[in-house]
């Protein structure tokens, strides 16, 4: 996620707690928030898919997505 959009969301969580938010920045920030959580997932993700598991008898393991019932 661009640095810029990161900055944007802090300055309408500042702005949240002393003025307020109008309901088009309310927009903005929710927004911009699904965008930083998908963005966030994204690299866990990713970083997960590359993480292996080493045992104590020297065997790796690669880390597996729990099936969701």
């Amino acid at each position: 996620m661009e640095q810029s959009k990161i900055d944007r969301i802090n300055a309408l969580a500042r702005k949240s707690r002393t003025e307020g938010l109008t309901e088009a920045e309310r927009e903005e920030q929710q927004i911009l928030r699904a965008e930083y959580v998908a963005a966030f997932k994204a690299s866990l993700v990713g970083t997960l898919e590359h993480t292996t598991i080493l045992r104590p008898d020297g065997t790796t393991q690669k880390v597996k997505r729990k099936k969701k019932n």
